[in-house]
C-alpha cells in the first residue's frame, strides 16, 4: 500500500482557491489564515497574527537565519515578517494552492522560494535552520483513518522535518486539534461532520498525544501552548468581517459558498470556547 502523503491537491485548491479576493474581504491585510496571537482587549487581527509570525520565528531561532522552510505558507504572511522583520537570507514555502502561489509571485522577490509542492515530495539541497508550520497539520490524515495509519502519516512528516534540520535544529509547529470531545452536544458534533466535509476535505484534526507519539525518538519537546480561546477570537474576527462584506462576498462566490462559511466560522467560534477543539504552538527540537 503506498504511502498516504495527505490532503491531494484537488481537495486543498477546493478549499483555498476559490478567489483570493473573497479571502481578502476579511482576513487582515496579511491574508494569514490561522490563529492569531491575542494580547489584550484593543489588539488588532492583524497586530496579532505578526505577534503569531514573531513568537513562533523567535521559538525556532529562525531570526537572522540563512534558509528557513514554511510547510504550508498560504499567501506569504511568515515569508514577508521572516525576510522584511527578522533578516532570514532565504525562504522556501510549500504549499499546493496555485492561487497563492500566483498571490505570492505578484511581490516576492529573489529571497522568496514558493513551490506548488507536497512536503512530502520536498527534497531541499542543504539543511534548513529552521522549520515553521502553520496549519498545515490538519490536512496530513483523512476523516475516518484508523489511529496508527494517523500516527504513522504524522511521523513521515516529523521524520522528513529531521532530514531537513541539522542537530539541535526548531521546528515550530502550529495546528488545530482534538479537545474535550466527550461533552460535545449533537449539534456540534453534526456541524464538525458539515466542516469536514465541505470545507476541509480530506482533512483531519489530530489528538495531542497522536503528535507527541509520531514526533518520539526524532524531537524533544521545548514548549507547549494550547490557545483555543484565541482561535475563537479569530474566528470571530473573520466572521465580522465576511458579515460586513458579505454582498460583495456572495457576488464573488455565490450565496451557498457564504452561508457555508458562516456557518463554519460560527461553529468554530462556538468549539473553540467550549474547548472542543484545541490550538497547540508546540516547539520541537531535532535529536
Amino acid at each position: 500500500m503506498a504511502e498516504y502523503q495527505g490532503a491531494s491537491q484537488d481537495a486543498i485548491q477546493h478549499h483555498y482557491d476559490i478567489g483570493n479576493e473573497f479571502y481578502e474581504l476579511w482576513l487582515d491585510p496579511t491574508l494569514t489564515y490561522s490563529c492569531a496571537l491575542w494580547k489584550g482587549d484593543d489588539d488588532t487581527l492583524q497586530t496579532a497574527q505578526e505577534r503569531k509570525f514573531d513568537y513562533l520565528a523567535r521559538e525556532a531561532r529562525a531570526i537572522g537565519a540563512t534558509a528557513v522552510l514554511d510547510v504550508g505558507c498560504g499567501w506569504g504572511g511568515l515569508l514577508r515578517r521572516m525576510v522584511e522583520r527578522h533578516d532570514v537570507t532565504k525562504v522556501v514555502g510549500l504549499t499546493l494552492s496555485a492561487a497563492q502561489a500566483g498571490y505570492l509571485s505578484g511581490w516576492a522577490d529573489n529571497r522568496y522560494d514558493v513551490r506548488v509542492e507536497n512536503w512530502a515530495d520536498h527534497c531541499p539541497p542543504a539543511h534548513y535552520d529552521a522549520i515553521i508550520s502553520i496549519g498545515a497539520f490538519e490536512h496530513f490524515a483523512q476523516f475516518r483513518m484508523p489511529q496508527p495509519g494517523r500516527v504513522a502519516a504524522y511521523r513521515r512528516f516529523f521524520s522528513s522535518c529531521h532530514e531537513w534540520l541539522p542537530s539541535g535544529g526548531r521546528l515550530a509547529l502550529q495546528t488545530n486539534t482534538k479537545g474535550n470531545n466527550a461533552r460535545m452536544d449533537r449539534r456540534t458534533a453534526l456541524d464538525m461532520l458539515f466542516i469536514t466535509r465541505h470545507i476541509f476535505p480530506q482533512s483531519a484534526l489530530p489528538w495531542p498525544s497522536e503528535i507527541f507519539e509520531a514526533s518520539e525518538g526524532l524531537f524533544d519537546v521545548v514548549s507547549v501552548r494550547n490557545d483555543p480561546d484565541h482561535y475563537a477570537r479569530t474566528c470571530r474576527a473573520w466572521l465580522d468581517g465576511l458579515i460586513t462584506n458579505r454582498e460583495r462576498a456572495a457576488e464573488l462566490v455565490g450565496e451557498r459558498i457564504v452561508m457555508n462559511y458562516e456557518r463554519y466560522l460560527s461553529a468554530a467560534i462556538d468549539a473553540f470556547t467550549q474547548r472542543y477543539l484545541g490550538l497547540l504552538r508546540i516547539v520541537f527540537q531535532r535529536v
